[in-house]
């Protein structure tokens, strides 16, 4: 199981940190915020696709067809964790050394839109781990779903 974990989890780290850098490079100045949150949010729904994969490459390879709910949840959420931990840094990178504006930039967009009540104070630490947490939260949806769908007794 350790070897499918940091196999699966290290293309999820990858893939997260590559893709949302460079939807937040290239985006940032191309697209709304709206557009962004999209790109964004597809982004770790790419990186997270790598958990359905690691539970049937554990269950067809390593595990003789057989996958317990319990065991394809714990390869989900662990790998869940690894691509969090990977967005998280991109996220904090982008918004400490990249673009230190972007909280500014972002807060001034609520105001001129209206939406004062949506502004939280909000540092690139704290960023960093709302991702994390959003991440696994996400990827434990995406754990439960496939480990549902993939086990065999």
């Amino acid at each position: 199981m350790k070897a499918t974990v940091l196999k699966y989890g290290l293309y999820g780290v990858a893939a997260g940190f590559i893709i949302f850098m460079l939807h937040l490079m290239i985006g940032i100045d191309n697209f709304d915020y709206s557009t962004n949150e999209i790109l964004g949010y597809l982004s770790i729904f790419l990186s997270l696709s790598f958990i359905f994969f690691a539970i049937k490459h554990y269950r067809d390879n390593i595990n003789n067809g057989v996958v317990s709910l319990g065991r394809g949840l714990a390869i989900g959420i662990l790998i869940s964790l690894f691509v969090g931990i990977g967005i998280g840094i991109a996220d904090f990178i982008y918004t400490k050394f990249i673009n230190p504006d972007f909280f500014a930039n972002y807060e001034q967009m609520l105001i001129d839109k209206g939406r004062e009540d949506e502004i939280i104070e909000m540092t690139s630490t704290m960023a960093a781990l709302f991702m994390l947490v959003l991440v696994t939260i996400i990827g434990f949806i995406i754990s439960l779903l496939s480990a549902l769908f993939l086990q065999r007794k």
